[in-house]
């Protein structure tokens, strides 16, 4: 029989303080730190390129073959790096991670947010320290966090009827990261020749801008860093989690495979995300597009999987917080990384990749473009619809939908429900840099990265 939850302020503290205490201990005991490793090539890239004449795609962290590997543009918007010392540089994107981590809660809870209370968003954040992707992607100091609130401030532009303003967040995610471009995909097939104009003219226009500045570094990564998948890291590494990943896992090197598993994906994605648009649904439309970013992208480390945070808030408005709070507890526990040495056999196909079946299992059978009182599908769509109550956590809301309070309950429940809720699993304390060539093992079994991203990619 489950426990009653507390009913007095006295008594909500007092289980926050335990559960934050319990995080505390977690995360002091298993490695998780990456030393900031990501932002290490972010900041000593634009500090060569402004300071002492480099070039931003020849630097390398000293002692490892990892550089930037993004876009031109995303240089350009790292600038303000160039005027601060490394540990400025690190608060600093500390607290845009955590502002674009709040922005993201937000818009994911709509408008009924304030509902939750301090007891509410205090589980969350208990939730949130343990969640694989996004712990990595604070330690590494990566960018995903950036680029989801900028992707969904345009879903909501899209759920709440002010379409004609929607693209400009897309096309500059688009422009930083090129896995987001796929969002100008969901654009055209849901009808939204506008928004889909104004993104592409965004990405393109900061494109040419950072061409502008230097036209060098433009040159060189459109025509050569682009292609070269060596600059990213090995395939086959097991944070790899899309279905290149998987493949080479498989040993399969057969790039007509990979094509013709990815345009299987895209048409799947293509009709669901089309429903789910013409339905009014955009959050579940924007958390089937990430998904399918994911899958697709020849690279997606560990820490890239905070594009499913809108997956399980779809879940949890659907009445499904069960299983969003069972996939997001896996989602926690660095299982994949069991199979750090050896991935062959069945059990290393299955649980090598179990984020990739994961996330390709949201894709087939996410609820979606199904109609609910309230909801017009038109350019002003909004919805009235509220959500199946969340226990623990403030249950998250898609953008176009207003969710009812959460009472109380698991700490699993919740963390579906908030979009964002945490992990339980460790990873190690080591760099990010994508995947470590074959003959370079980024750690020791004791201290596994959790999620080692051959990123400061564009994949």
């Amino acid at each position: 029989m489950t426990p009653a939850p507390p009913r007095t302020d006295r008594g909500r503290l007092l289980l926050v303080l335990a559960l934050a205490a319990l995080v505390a201990l977690f995360t002091a005991t298993v490695p998780l730190l990456r030393d900031w490793f990501d932002l290490r090539v972010y900041y000593g890239s634009i500090d060569s390129w402004v300071h002492h004449g480099g070039r931003v795609y020849d630097y390398r962290v000293p002692g490892t073959p990892y550089g930037f590997t993004y876009p031109p543009f995303a240089a350009v918007a790292m600038l303000p790096m160039a005027l601060l010392g490394l540990h400025a540089a690190i608060a600093a994107a500390l607290l845009l991670n955590l502002a674009a981590l709040a922005v993201v809660l937000r818009l994911l809870a709509g408008p009924d947010w304030r509902r939750h209370g301090w007891y509410g968003w205090a589980l969350t954040a208990c939730l949130l320290a343990l969640f694989e992707p996004l712990r990595d992607t604070f330690s590494f100091g990566q960018v995903n966090l950036l680029l989801l609130a900028l992707v969904l401030a345009d879903a909501t532009l899209l759920a709440t009827g002010r379409g004609r303003l929607a693209g400009v967040g897309i096309g500059l995610a688009a422009a930083i990261k090129l896995t987001p471009a796929l969002f100008i995909g969901l654009l055209l097939v849901a009808g939204r020749r506008r928004a889909a104009a104004v993104a592409t003219a965004v990405a393109l226009g900061a494109t040419a801008f950072a061409a502008g500045v230097d036209p060098d570094a433009s040159r060189f990564y459109w025509t050569e860093a682009l292609w070269d998948t060596d600059r990213v890291g090995r395939l086959g590494y097991v944070s790899n989690q899309s279905v290149q990943g998987v493949l080479a896992r498989l040993g399969e090197p057969d790039r007509v495979v990979w094509a013709v598993v990815v345009l299987l994906i895209l048409g799947v994605w293509a009709l669901r995300a089309r429903r789910a648009a013409a339905a009014g649904d955009w959050t579940a439309a924007f958390a089937l597009t990430g998904l399918a970013a994911c899958l697709v992208s020849p690279i997606t480390w560990v820490h890239h999987l905070v594009w499913l945070l809108p997956s399980f808030a779809v879940l949890v408005r659907a009445g499904r917080p069960g299983v969003a709070g069972a996939l997001y507890a896996v989602l926690c526990t660095s299982v994949v990384w069991l199979w750090f040495d050896d991935a062959s056999g069945v059990d290393g196909f299955l649980g090598s990749n179990t984020y990739a079946w994961i996330t390709l299992g949201l894709l087939l059978w996410l609820p979606a473009g199904q109609p609910r009182p309230g909801l017009r599908t038109g350019s002003r769509s909004t919805s009235t619809t509220t959500a199946a109550p969340v226990p623990a956590a403030p249950a998250i809301s898609p953008a176009s939908v207003q969710t009812d309070p959460c009472p109380s309950g698991t700490a699993a429940a919740t963390a579906g429900g908030v979009v964002t809720a945490d992990r339980a699993g460790g990873a190690p304390s080591e760099p990010t840099a994508s995947t470590f060539p074959a003959d370079l093992k980024p750690q020791s079994r004791s201290e596994r990265a959790s999620s080692y991203t051959a990123d400061p990619p564009p994949s």
